[in-house]
């Protein structure tokens, strides 16, 4: 008789007073890559948590290979042949890339690290995920998002397993690298690995799915086939309604009065004299490779990184501005909605109404060290509404919250600033369809008050969907600027290389 390669049965999860999981049934096949899509909110995290080991369910069954499966920790999955590479990444930044892929099992020799061996390991699974000019010495702190992704991938492969649950893995990733990526997975799939694929891309679903799941507020609404599946009918079924308005109902930005001027600018060796003008009531795109200096630049813009060289001039009187500090940038009209949601973007510990409040502390003081919490809670819990925030209660950690609903918040608390320049890092990173056409918009109206937009992201999409110029980093350096109607995948390429061709170190 032949088994599916998991099989889960009625499976409940809560979180106090938030249902999660409803009585959730599932199965994945044995040599499958099956798609797991829903809302923020949906499920789907909290479903490959528990498959993992990370978390415990409070019903239900799971069965792998046809033999019950009760994982009470990571480890004990592993041990299985189940591996989770999770969507927040857990690189631990005081240790080397080496150290990071074999940390469960780093390779010894009469009870010391045999570097030797270490070593070989680690350049063999850094190549396998393209990654492989990457020194395994180098110190994970000192990686990009997209390269950290690409350690976690790569730590999860080297160990053997029968199922891979992936959690937006290609949310920082460049066109390449994806490619490299599904490559790899179909490799896998063809030696019989069944994939566990989540992910808010719905163009890669039919690239790469056999089938596609959909959850709906914890609960399963419809398994298809991912090849034959309009992106559509997979909205109008994660959406429980028709899709949504597209971005071009939204009202459209102009250029207007000029807003910041960014010349020669110098950041470490990542910036290596960038110059760029953002007007109010436009949004400038920032594109190219991991690893092209689009963090760094924004980073050091907001205050959060020194400058080493250039110039950033303000408004139409090109007023000259230092960016000593945050506090600073603040005060001078920036937001910043940085690329690493988990460790620059939320207080984990604190309420969603802390974390959306924060931008706006000083407002609600009445006097030092004294907050009006009436006011605070209030314009908070409107702001909460308005972005449909889904959460238990305003106390509730954020931590607690999906992805998305956490940029939501991330991206919110800025709203009742007073806003001239918005700094945004990968703004729809980890965020499900839905709500990313609902933060377009958002952006978009922005925009039409008046206010200036620089987004960063690698998202070709995004940028070709959002934006009115598209300005490509390569190297450190403008390797390319574009107008809407101008910008091609093939042009964004050959500008994302050109700092590259240049022979420019």
């Amino acid at each position: 008789m032949s088994f599916p390669r998991l099989s889960v049965r009625a499976l409940k999860k809560s979180f106090g007073a938030n249902v999660v999981l409803r009585g959730l049934d599932f199965e994945l096949a044995d040599g499958e890559v099956h798609a797991l899509i829903g809302g923020n909110g949906a499920g789907k995290s909290t479903l490959s948590k528990i498959i993992a080991g990370v978390e415990s369910p409070d019903g239900g069954k799971l069965c792998l290979d046809g033999e019950p499966f009760t994982p009470d920790s990571r480890r004990a999955a592993q041990t299985a042949g189940v591996v989770m590479v999770m969507q927040e990444l857990s690189v631990l930044p005081t240790l080397s890339v080496a150290e990071n892929l074999f940390l469960g099992d780093l390779p010894a020799r009469h009870g010391v690290l045999d570097r030797k061996r270490l070593h070989a390991g680690a350049r063999a699974a850094l190549t396998r995920v393209g990654l492989h000019a990457l020194d395994p010495d180098t110190p994970a702190a000192t990686l990009g998002v997209g390269h950290q992704q690409l350690v976690e991938i790569a730590a999860g492969l080297v160990q053997t397993c029968r199922l891979l649950i992936l959690d937006e893995p290609t949310a920082a990733l460049t066109g390449s690298e994806i490619e490299t990526l599904f490559a790899l997975l179909r490799e896998l799939r063809a030696k019989g690995t069944s994939i566990l694929y989540i992910s808010h891309r719905l163009d890669e679903i039919g690239r790469l799915a056999d089938r596609v799941s959909v959850l709906r507020d914890g609960q399963l609404v419809a398994t298809l086939h991912a090849r034959e599946t309009r992106r559509e009918r997979l909205i109008e079924l994660m959406a429980g309604a028709a899709l949504p308005a597209p971005i071009a109902s939204a009202v459209p930005s102009g250029r207007g009065a000029l807003a910041v001027r960014l010349r020669d600018i110098h950041v470490g060796r990542a910036v290596r004299g960038v110059s760029l003008d953002v007007h109010g009531g436009e949004i400038v795109g920032l594109g190219g490779l991991v690893g092209a200096g689009r963090t760094e630049l924004l980073r050091a813009v907001f205050g959060a990184d020194p400058l080493s060289g250039g110039t950033i001039l303000l408004g139409p009187d090109q007023e000259p501005f230092t960016p000593s500090s945050t506090r600073v940038a603040v005060r001078r009209g920036f937001a910043f909605v940085p690329e690493d949601r988990k460790h620059h973007g939320i207080l984990a510990r604190l309420g969603v109404q802390d974390n959306a409040g924060i931008a706006r502390l000083a407002a609600y003081c009445r006097a030092p060290g004294i907050v009006n919490a009436s006011a605070e809670s209030k314009e908070t819990r409107a702001l909460l509404a308005q972005l449909q925030v889904r959460h238990a209660d305003t106390a509730q950690p954020i931590a607690e919250l999906s992805g998305g609903n956490q940029q939501k918040v991330v991206i919110g608390r800025w709203l009742n600033c007073a806003v001239r320049v918005w700094l945004l890092d990968e703004p729809t990173r980890g965020v499900d369809v839905p709500a990313r056409l609902a933060i377009y918009a958002l952006l978009r109206e922005r925009a039409a008050a008046g206010e200036a937009m620089l987004v960063a992201s690698s998202d070709y999409e995004e940028l070709a969907t959002l934006c009115d110029r598209v300005i490509v980093l390569s190297h450190g350096i403008v390797g390319g600027e574009f107008s809407a109607a101008e910008l091609t995948p093939d042009a964004f390429m050959a500008a994302a290389f050109r700092g590259f061709k240049t022979g420019a170190t």
